[in-house]
């Protein structure tokens, strides 16, 4: 009787414990918080132990895609971004070592090229190609002012980066699945890249090309590479060119970073006292899901929280060298974005007051 009652006991414990599992995992919330931990936290272990070039990186592109409330990619999805991200690089390079050395023919180029991107972006084509095309047009150039290895080395370290990071996705999804009857799969699918002309998403375009063009030759010509931030983020806020939309954007990155950076003080100092990997595995686990708790919540905070967490981790690991100083980081980053904040402002302000009133496309009224 005992061996029987203690059988039943263990029996009815399991079931317990899967019914209380089939219940977390059951609802969509708790998987999204799950999955983002548990994604994020092994990007992390595998990018700090093998440590490839631009491997810190692929955490953060992780973070960013897993706070989208988004179902499981497909795989033509997943191949179509790996994809996307050799193309962007393969036509930074090309660009750059092309065109660069002859700045009369190079400058009107990048107009065009910048005013594609933009126009692309307005038309509903594909959010990560944009993104790599921004970053590729914009970062390659000045890193091959200073040596054509450097931005070489750059372009296939983020390469590598990226694929790393799509399947990344497709692990985080496998491991942390969406339930059968998860509401994320009845999301409408993006209807994808407009057909045909459109003058709003053409005049948008124009006015992001406008305000990014004499800032990126600016500096090209001067070799402000050191102040890369700036220009990347300046060219992140034109995507929407409205001095409202543009101010709201830089406002809220500034309230992330001041979250980001509160929590990286804290992440810093508990590092310092415990110099292990392990622990920065732990740590980072227990970290991601406090942060995802909020990122998929209903809370007005929320839409600062999966911008925070990125701001907190480029602050951490730029202070894990030996000569790194993380007051200086958290500082600087400040300035970058309060910088490229007042420049879309200034700049969008002159723009608007002498800009032709918007195209109105036929049948819209």
């Amino acid at each position: 009787m005992s061996t029987e009652a203690a059988a039943s006991t263990s029996d009815g414990r399991r079931n317990a414990k899967d019914g209380l599992l089939s219940k977390l995992l059951g609802d969509v919330r708790n998987t999204r918080i799950l999955r983002y931990a548990v994604g994020v936290t092994l990007a992390s272990a595998i990018a700090y132990s093998f440590a490839w070039t631009l491997s810190f990186l692929m955490p953060v592109l992780l973070a960013v895609i897993l706070a989208m409330p988004l179902p499981a990619p497909s795989l033509r999805a997943g191949l179509t971004n790996m994809i996307n991200t050799l193309k962007a690089f393969a036509i930074g390079v090309v660009f750059t070592f092309f065109l660069l050395g002859y700045p009369q023919l190079y400058i009107p180029m990048l107009g065009l090229l910048l005013f594609y991107i933009y126009y692309l972006m307005n038309r509903g084509g594909s959010f990560w190609y944009v993104l790599m095309l921004i970053l590729a047009v914009l970062i390659l150039p000045l890193l091959a002012n200073s040596s054509g290895g450097l931005a070489l080395g750059f372009a296939s370290g983020f390469v590598v980066t990226g694929w790393l990071t799509v399947l990344m996705v497709f692990l985080s999804y496998g491991l942390v699945p969406d339930p059968a009857t998860d509401s994320a799969n009845k999301i409408p699918a993006s209807p994808g890249l407009l057909p045909g002309y459109s003058a709003p998403a053409a005049q948008s375009a124009l006015k992001s090309t406008v305000v990014v063009l004499p800032l990126v030759t600016a500096f090209i010509i001067f070799e402000w590479g050191g102040q890369l931030m700036v220009l990347i983020l300046a060219a992140i806020f034109s995507l929407s060119p409205t001095v409202t939309k543009s101010k709201e954007a830089s406002l809220d990155m500034l309230k992330s970073t001041a979250i980001g950076g509160l929590a990286a003080t804290v992440i810093y100092w508990m590092l310092v006292a415990v110099p292990e990997f392990y622990f920065f595995v732990v740590l980072m686990f227990l970290t991601s899901l406090l942060f995802a708790q909020v990122i998929f919540s209903a809370k007005p905070m929320a839409k600062y929280f999966g911008s925070a967490f990125v701001a907190m981790f480029i602050l951490v690991n730029s202070s894990l060298g030996d000569e790194a100083d993380f007051s200086s980081a958290f500082i600087f980053r400040l300035f970058y974005i309060a910088s490229a904040m007042f420049y879309m402002f200034a700049a969008l302000k002159v723009i608007e007051h002498y800009w032709p009133s918007p195209v109105i496309e036929p049948g819209s009224q």
